[in-house]
């Protein structure tokens, strides 16, 4: 999953596709999830961009679930959006302090949605119009490109997740299990060499733009994009 994808937590089917159809048109990709347990279980693959929770949820409620999200080191940064027919100031207050980012009461426009997401997007520094752009380095979430100025550059899909990911936190570094969790998934089981050969075949697809620089390896830790490497080749 993308920044472009959105992940519904609401158990009435009616809600959800509705949900589902207007974000469709809309750009984004969505995938449903019926209960909290369902959410969590889907979020041990790649992490969607942004996560609608709906606070009564089957078993454990929505309000749980947002708290057991943000007690997450994986989780802490995924945007939150509580929707709720609870209008109340204290109901509000409640969700707030369970750590979601914005809260919508219904009923409510799909409309008004669409924006408080992408809002929601500029705010954590994700991506609108389902592109990243580091200099001349594009990432096109959308067709799955990219391309360096105008050349395209072909990469493998976990390259491409692995790029993806790091330009979406430029200068922050990843240890290897970290980036397991956040491109390959908790519920993928690989070794954690496995992180270098994607590195290293990540750095081989740049080298023919001179740009294999920006993925710099941070000796004891991991591995971190670093956009003042591009800058400095120019």
């Amino acid at each position: 999953m993308t920044i472009q994808t959105v992940m519904l937590v609401e158990d009435e089917p009616e809600i959800r596709e509705m949900l589902s159809f207007a974000l469709t048109r809309a750009g984004f990709t969505t995938v449903g999830a019926a209960s909290a347990e369902e959410a969590l279980q889907l979020l041990d693959g790649p992490l969607p961009g942004v996560v609608i929770i709906d606070w009564m949820l089957p078993g454990a409620s929505g309000i749980e679930l947002a708290r057991r999200l943000r007690r997450d080191e994986l989780f802490a940064e995924l945007p939150l959006i509580m929707l709720t027919a609870r209008g109340e100031e204290a109901d509000k207050l409640k969700g707030f302090e369970s750590g979601i980012d914005d809260y919508i009461t219904k009923p409510f426009s799909p409309k008004e949605l669409i924006a408080r997401i992408r809002a929601l997007q500029r705010r954590s520094g994700g991506t609108v119009d389902g592109r990243l752009t580091i200099g001349d380095l594009t990432v096109d979430l959308k067709s799955h490109r990219l391309t360096v100025g105008d050349t395209p550059i072909h990469l493998g899909p976990t390259e491409f997740r692995l790029l993806t990911f790091l330009m979406q936190h430029p200068d922050r570094a990843f240890d290897r299990a970290q980036l397991l969790d956040r491109v390959w998934g908790r519920s993928v089981y690989v070794e954690e060499r496995t992180v270098d050969v994607h590195v290293l075949r990540l750095r081989r697809a740049l080298k023919s733009c001179q740009l294999d620089g920006l993925i710099e390896t941070v000796r004891g830790v991991g591995y971190r994009l670093a956009p003042a490497a591009h800058d400095s080749r120019a």
